[in-house]
Formats: C-alpha cells, structure tokens, sequence
C-alpha cells in the first residue's frame, strides 16, 4: 500500500528554489540568477558571457538527481546548471538566460540527456540563442544499457554517465580548445560508455506518497532516473550476482551499445541512487573491478564511487562503464572545483549572496504585455467561454491524469496540467486580448511556459506559438473556423516535427490528429462550424481512448510493458481531449443560447 513518506522540506512547491539557495551559501564558487525563483539557473561566480574567453559548458534537467546537476558546475567542469522543477525538463527561458549569462564570443556547449523534454527545451533554446548572435553546439547523451533496440524516435535514456561527458568537457574548454573540439570531445566521450541501475526501492516525490510498486524481497534492474518502471523485477540476490548480470547487460556484444571489448582500458563509476549507504556503494564497487578484470578481460584505470546522480530517496546503484585512453584519463584527472566531483569548498565565504543580474535577450520578444478590454465583441465572449471551460475540465481531471500516468510515467501529468490550466484562467481576467483571437492563443502560449515543466509544458508552447503564427497570418482576412482548423493542423505538425510524434505514437497527437482531421472534413463538406467542432470533439475523446491499444513510441511510457500500458489511456491524449471536447461543448451552449 502507498504510505506518506517524511520530509525536511517546507512547502513542496519550493524545493528547488531552497536548494539552490543551500548550494550557494555552501560553496563560494556559486552564484544563481536574479529572476529567480522563475529562473533556477546556477553558474560559476566568476564567469561572464561579457568577458568570458572560454567555450561554455552548459547542462541541466530536472531537479530531484542531486548533485547533478547544479553540483558539477565549477571551474574544468560545467559553468552553468539549469534546474528544472523536480523531474521535469528546465524551461526555454531559463536555459536561455543561463547561455546568456555565461557564453563569450568562443560559444557554448549544451551537454543534454537523452530525454525529450529536455532535447525539446534545449533545442529551441539553442535555435533561439543562435538567432541572437551565440555560437552554441549541443551533445546529447543516451547510455542506457537496459533496455534492447530499438526504442522507438527516443532511444537510450541519459543516465549517470552523462557525468563523464560533463567532466571530458569541462576539462577540454578550460584548456582554451575551440567549441567544435570541446564538442567532439564531448561527443566522443557519449559515444563511449554504459550505464544500468539497480533499484530496492521506488523514490518519493516531495508533498506525495510512496508508491508500493516492488514488493518484499524485489528488486527493479534497468529503470531510468525517475521513477519510470525498470526493465524486469527480479528476486533480491547477493550483490555478485547483481554486479555480474549488470556488467554482463552493459558489455553485451549483442545490443552492442559501447566499443569496449576485451584488452579495452575503461574507468568506473558506481552511482548510488540517493538512499543507499556509502558501504554497500563500495561493496559494489569492490565486486564491480576484480569482475571486469578478470570475466571481462578490461583494464580498470579509474573508478569513481559515490552519489552523482541520483533519483531523489531511491535505494539503489547504477555502475557506469566508458571506454578510456591518455586523453580521456587526462580530462577526467583534470582539477575541477565543482564540488559535486567532489572537492571541499575553498576560499573566503562571503557575508552575503547577491544574485546575478538576469541577462537581456539580444532580440525583442513578446512578453505577456497585452491586456484584457474593457468590452468584448460577441467573438471575445465566445472565446472566453471555451477557454474557462476548456481550463476548467483540465484542472477537474488532474487527480485522474496523475492516476494514470503513475502507472505509465512519472505520476505529474496532471500536476503539471493543473498548473496550466491554473495560470491560464488567472491571466484571462487580466491580459487576454480577448477580441484578437490570435493574439489570444499567443498569450495562452505564454501563461503556459510560466508554469508548465517537463515534456508537457514545452510540447504546449509549441502548440500555441505554431497556432499563433497560423492565425496571425490570416487575421486580416477575418478569422473563420476554417482559420482555426487552420491552426489546429498548424499547431499539430510542429508538436510532430519536434517532438517527432506521430499518429499511433501513443501521445496527445492521438487525440488531436483525428479532431483536426474530421474537423477539416466536415468543413470542407459545408457542414456548420458549431456542429463540425462537436464531431471533432466526438472524434478526439475516441482517438484518445484509443491509446490504451497502442504501444508507446515517444516519451517515458515507451519504457514500460505493454501490458501496463493496456491498462491505462495515455494521459497526454486524455488531458487534450479533456480541454478539447469542453471548449467544443461550450461553443455549442453559446450558440444554442444565442
């Protein structure tokens, strides 16, 4: 049974925030930005993008991994971490202000683990931060080991041997090397090792209870750094036989995931989890070394053991292996003062932090500047009615959506779509331009990135901007609901082209494609805008249940069975034809009222 789990925290919403205040008061070389509680960017004290001569080397993700990430920046590794909510992929906005803070004329490197919010998040920062000016190259890191190809569009999962590739990096743009060398350093490196995980217990998010999903006895082998379920559940064995089976996964010629073969020189690193004790940590790596050496036939040149990246109070280990040489050795003996390798905290401890000043963007953006009229037309009415209606049915399924996507995913989806939904109602009453429909969506667009995190939040940013852009494009023809099925199809292949979705991929698109393609089709046969809505609405509540038999190709469900995943619609989907139905629904009583 679940049980409410006790900890020293103060509202579960501030986590983060009071972490990174922690950190900067623990260690001298810290600093964070002003913006903040908005913006959790941590960086080095001692770098400016305004002066700084050196390739920046920039990471980050969600919160909850601690000291990953924001305890590996320091001076020969990162010199910025972005924190996003806790297991959620940091916002654009935030990433941009941490490559605006620190990146000089030599660029900057995103190190990104193989997720895909944070390739989302990440990626559109980079195209933004490119379009201003910054020279900016992104690596992105997938070495899981546990589970066979393929995976579907989202591969390998990022695990702790992204920490190697923050130190390989680090190391190589402190030694002054061009962004293009520092990236292949770290490309190289990615390319080079494993990494499996091993669970005795499921983590507990902060303010949540812990779920019961391993019984007595059970162990998890294979599982990401979420909380997401493992490959298998297995009977808990001696830690031999544990090792063993996973060194055995990592170098199996079969899925063939890292160039390490017999003769190989390679360096270890034995992660825990974040609940497991330092002596069962070298225990692990006590029987982790003598087994490559002699079963494997590696030679074992360093080993690294500790808590690097973890998974909030998770009972565990994962063992990484990576492929060594001199100049790989070289990086990773390189001296770093990022305390999470780990090194003390030197130095003189001022009396006082003072954030950083959040740096401008170099363009103009829309800020969520617009405000509400005074007076609505008879279409600001029509589309304040859906909006509350469509917030509304989202907010009423949140318990529902965190249901369901506990059994698929990360158990937030509904948290995180009540945050939406919240923030979108709260700005109606005061910044929707109501009266400009365009304008309208594109303040949606904005409410959302505010608040939402993870895959969710950026996957919705997306959605609005494209239909922003649709709609403003046709605004000075009057928009019609040709216009807004316009937009919808608008909206829906940019969410394809860069979360790389598809209809049957077992996402929101599943709800969504069908609405958009029977809406057009009942356009075009002359069929009126109220009733062709309804039937679009009817037809997303059906593509939406439709999930439950369909195998997940995108996002974290596509590592769970397919068993559980008959079980359960995919929440992404249900939330869309939640919001979708409700503002087709309220169309039609403003119509039939009318």
């Amino acid at each position: 049974m679940d049980f409410q789990t006790k900890k020293l925290i103060n509202d579960p919403n501030d986590v983060v925030t009071e972490f990174i205040e922690g950190l900067v008061e623990t260690y001298p070389g810290l600093q964070y930005l002003d913006g903040f509680p908005d913006v959790k960017v941590v960086l080095r004290a001692d770098v400016s993008g305004a002066t700084y001569d050196k390739v920046a080397v920039i990471s980050g993700g969600g919160s909850g991994h601690e000291p990953a990430h924001a305890g590996f920046v320091g001076e020969g590794m990162l010199t910025a971490a972005i924190c996003g909510d806790v297991f959620a992929s940091p916002p654009v906005d935030s990433i941009l202000a941490g490559i605006r803070a620190v990146t000089g004329p030599s660029g900057c490197l995103l190190i990104v683990k193989n997720y895909t919010g944070d390739r989302l998040n990440f990626g559109l920062a980079a195209e933004q931060a490119k379009s201003e000016g910054y020279k900016v190259e992104m690596v992105i890191v997938g070495d899981d080991c546990a589970l066979p190809p393929p995976r579907g569009i989202v591969g390998r999962r990022g695990l702790a041997g992204t920490i190697l590739v923050h130190k390989i990096a680090g190391a190589a743009a402190a030694c002054g090397l061009s962004l293009a060398e520092v990236a292949a350093e770290a490309k190289r490196a990615s390319e080079m090792v494993g990494t499996m995980g091993v669970a005795l217990s499921v983590c507990t998010l902060p303010g949540q209870v812990t779920p019961d999903r391993l019984g007595p006895g059970k162990i998890e082998l294979g599982l990401g750094i979420h909380g997401e379920a493992g490959a298998a559940v297995a009977d808990l064995q001696p830690v031999d036989i544990v090792v063993s089976h996973v060194l055995k996964q990592i170098l199996s010629a079969e899925t063939d995931y890292v160039p390490i073969t017999r003769g190989s020189r390679v360096v270890v690193m034995i992660n825990g989890l974040g609940a497991t004790p330092q002596m069962e940590l070298m225990i692990a790596a006590g029987k982790t070394v003598p087994r490559l050496q002699l079963e494997h036939g590696v030679a074992v040149e360093r080993v690294y053991t500790g808590s690097f990246m973890t998974s909030l109070d998770m009972a565990g280990f994962s063992i990484t292996v990576m492929k060594a040489d001199q100049i790989v050795l070289n990086r990773l003996d390189a001296p770093t003062k990022a305390p999470g390798w780990p090194v003390g905290a030197d130095g003189n401890r001022p009396p006082a932090k003072i954030p950083v000043p959040l740096p401008p963007s170099r363009l103009k953006n829309h800020n969520g500047t617009s405000s509400r009229p005074l007076q609505l037309t008879h279409l600001g009415h029509i589309l304040e009615m859906a909006i509350e209606a469509a917030a509304t049915a989202v907010i009423d399924l949140k318990d529902s959506l965190n249901e369901w996507d506990g059994k698929v995913g990360d158990g937030d989806c509904g948290s995180t779509m009540f945050r939406g939904a919240t923030a979108i109602l709260e700005d109606m009453k005061k910044c929707y331009p109501l009266n400009d429909p365009a304008e309208t969506v594109g303040e949606i667009g904005y409410s959302i990135r505010k608040v939402m995190g993870g895959t969710s939040g950026i996957i919705y940013d997306i959605f609005f901007k494209a239909a922003y852009a649709q709609l403003k494009a046709d605004c000075h023809l009057g928009i019609t609901a040709l216009h807004w099925a316009g937009a919808l199809e608008a909206a829906i292949a940019a969410v394809s082209k860069y979360g790389g979705a598809k209809a049957g991929f077992r996402t929101l698109l599943d709800a969504l494609i069908p609405a958009s393609s029977v809406l057009k089709e009942k356009l075009a046969a002359g069929e009126d805008p109220v009733t062709a809505f309804a039937l679009s609405a009817e037809a997303a509540v059906t593509g939406a249940e439709s999930t439950k038999n369909m195998q997940a190709q995108a996002g974290r469900s596509s590592y769970v069975s397919a068993d559980i995943l008959a079980s359960v619609p995919d929440p992404g989907a249900m939330a869309a034809a939640s919001w979708y139905k409700a503002a087709a629904l309220a169309i039609k009583n403003k119509y039939q009222a009318s």
